[in-house]
């Protein structure tokens, strides 16, 4: 697989601008390789007039993005995505998120065996869950929202129900465990 399809791929599935450097190393590349890749990826997405997604670069950062000619059809999409029930992939994942958070997205996936990053932007962007940055660790977890708890009248993620069970349930804890070891 190139660097450049390694690039688009990263940049399709993140939620927010990846630098050089966190391209670097997600791709085992130095920096300057990826620099050159991106450039071509730029050019590449530049050169295609019908395309309704192209590459945005500021300083150091890059991102994908939707054209401003779908602009309407995106905030449609959006619309519906944020107001209408949420599907039974996203509860699975609110679930998690409330009762182990604060959570890594590795870990929520490895907990459901399946990919969650559009689920993830799903929640953050009805304000379910939020984004904590650990820098020490240079992750992002998740955790439930005020907005959600305030939804279900509740204060705290402790009072929901059987939180004590499922908060330390054996069986979660092992598939972390072993997410850890590998």
């Amino acid at each position: 697989m190139s660097l450049k399809s390694q690039i688009e791929s990263l940049l399709f599935i993140s939620n927010y601008p990846l630098s050089y450097k966190k391209l670097g190393e997600l791709t085992e590349k130095k920096a300057d390789e990826v620099k050159l890749a991106v450039e071509e990826l730029a050019q590449e997405y530049a050169a295609r007039t019908d395309s309704g997604i192209l590459l945005i670069k500021i300083d150091d950062k890059v991102q994908l993005a939707t054209s401003a000619e779908n602009s309407k059809q995106v905030k449609d999409f959006i619309k519906d995505e944020t107001t209408g029930e949420l599907t039974r992939a996203s509860l699975e994942t609110l679930t998690i998120i409330a009762y182990r958070g604060p959570v890594t997205r590795a870990e929520i996936e490895q907990i459901r065996g399946v990919n969650c990053a559009i689920i993830l932007r799903n929640l953050l962007m009805r304000g379910l869950v939020e984004e904590r940055m650990n820098k020490e660790k240079m992750e992002t977890r998740y955790i439930a929202s005020f907005d959600f708890l305030k939804y279900l009248g509740i204060s705290e993620a402790s009072q929901l129900p059987d939180f004590d069970k499922l908060n330390n349930a054996d069986r979660l804890q092992k598939i972390l465990e072993e997410k850890i070891e590998t």
